[in-house]
């Protein structure tokens, strides 16, 4: 209340005051891929489709080595020795992004693409069209087109979501002309570092190793 009154006098005497925000981001639309059946949680989804393609090897001098490695844009195999053309890429990576409100005002876009995290997230496939349910499987947290994902084939694809997410936009935005824009001193959030998995031997080694010590002292008994 005190500050309110501050900003009131402050406005009375012709004094422009920095309005903050007072409740949280919101957004009326549902962010979907309509193609897969994706919705996102959050305020923004994200496509990220890789195909299984010929490329040139970077450690054959002679340029003349090819490899075999996922990506997310087109290789032009055009110039490829014969046996290494790659296909078309059927789908493209898309990005969609919903109209967000905050405090009946609308957040400018320059907002969300400095101050927006995008996360991975696994969907729910099953509003996954039949079309599509039979040429995709569920691999990791996305979907793979590959019989056997440990032996992926030129043509292959992988595809992954991400979702838009917002920080605490305290202290990071302002209210400029009827939207809120980028504070001057607005600095994006560091996403959590990842800590590294700890390798661990499958269960079955330390079983395997036993019978064969059990194997190895059966044996010499019988021997003896």
């Amino acid at each position: 209340m005190r500050m309110l009154a501050v900003a009131a006098l402050w406005a009375i005497a012709g004094i422009a005051v920095a309005q903050e925000p007072a409740g949280v981001p919101v957004t009326d639309d549902v962010v979907r891929d309509a193609e897969f059946g994706v919705t996102a949680r959050h305020f923004g989804l994200e496509r990220r489709v890789a195909m299984y393609q010929w490329a040139k090897s970077a450690g054959q001098a002679s340029g003349q080595g090819y490899v075999q490695a996922w990506s997310e844009h087109a290789i032009d195999s055009r110039g490829f020795a014969p046996g290494h053309d790659n296909p078309a890429l059927p789908l493209h990576s898309r990005r969609w992004v919903a109209a967000i409100n905050l405090d009946g005002k609308p957040l400018d876009a320059s907002v969300i693409e400095r101050l927006g995290v995008w996360r991975m997230f696994r969907p729910n496939f099953s509003a996954l069209p039949g079309n599509l349910a039979a040429t995709f499987q569920p691999e990791g947290d996305g979907l793979g087109s590959a019989e056997n994902p440990l032996d992926p084939q030129i043509g292959d694809l992988r595809i992954h979501w991400r979702e838009l997410t917002l920080p605490s936009l305290q202290g990071r935005i302002v209210l400029r002309d009827g939207r809120w824009q980028l504070s001057p001193d607005a600095t994006p959030e560091t996403p959590p570092a990842t800590q590294p998995k700890k390798s661990r031997a499958p269960w079955w080694f330390g079983g395997g190793a036993l019978v064969v010590l059990m194997g190895l002292a059966i044996a010499r008994r019988r021997r003896r």
